[in-house]
């Protein structure tokens, strides 16, 4: 496996293997290294190493084990999209509960597949989260048909960027433009501008409908091409935007 440092291999994939067994660790490797494009990187490490693994290695997504330690794993995702929002995560899961689907997309997972995926699968969940797409591994949906009903997708006419859905996704939680900005290590000025954006690709009158937009589609079984899926209520989170309702 390479531990070549960041950045130097251009179009690649810079892949970091997150799981407390040793033989799924050296498995992941493998599926990652044989994927086109993409590169284990980093020493695969335990989940409480987290933060010092992906500080170290500086991979562009992180492939985590969501099993027995669930609560655990979910404070490790919420602490990696804190501290590294641009790092998508992928979880290999064991429960096809869309509850638990649920609750790990609200925790900042942006691909939640199940522990039998395949490589194919795998590389293209990764690749999917990093433009900032949700996905589910279609098992479950066959699974669990009566609980995950079909939605029209909300996908803007004109797709968002990577950092438009980066700041979507802080909207959906209610930061205002200076938080964002401080997560996001950005000014306020772009803030604005990528709330400007926003709004117009997904012809919203303000942030609160925006957000309204995207929980609603998501709240009927839908996916937001645009960013990642969140367990709040949209009522919630419109009256917690009506503070920051100016642009």
């Amino acid at each position: 496996m390479s531990s070549s440092p960041a950045g130097t291999t251009r179009g690649v994939t810079r892949v970091l293997l997150l799981a407390d067994a040793p033989v799924l660790r050296r498995g992941l490797v493998s599926m990652i290294n044989e994927t086109a494009g993409m590169q284990a990187v980093g020493v695969p490490g335990e989940l409480r190493r987290a933060l010092t693994l992906v500080e170290s290695a500086r991979p562009d997504a992180v492939v985590v084990e969501l099993g027995s330690g669930r609560a655990a794993t979910l404070n490790v995702c919420r602490d990696l999209r804190r501290r590294y929002p641009r790092v998508a995560i992928v979880a290999l899961a064991t429960s096809e509960d869309p509850a638990v689907v649920n609750e790990a997309l609200a925790a900042g997972v942006r691909g939640y597949l199940l522990m039998n995926t395949s490589p194919t699968l795998l590389g293209w969940s990764v690749l999917a989260a990093r433009a900032g797409r949700t996905v589910v591994d279609p098992q479950i949906r066959r699974v669990e048909p009566s609980e995950v009903p079909v939605a029209k997708e909300l996908t803007p006419s004109v797709p968002l960027t990577r950092r438009e859905s980066d700041v979507l996704d802080e909207l959906i939680q209610g930061q205002s433009n200076r938080a964002i900005g401080r997560n996001l290590f950005i000014s306020e000025d772009t803030v604005k501008s990528h709330v400007k954006a926003i709004l117009r690709k997904l012809g919203a009158r303000d942030r609160a409908h925006a957000v309204s937009l995207v929980l609603s589609a998501r709240n009927g079984g839908g996916t937001c091409t645009c960013s990642h899926g969140h367990a709040a209520g949209p009522q919630r989170e419109t009256e917690r935007l009506t503070e920051d309702a100016t642009v």
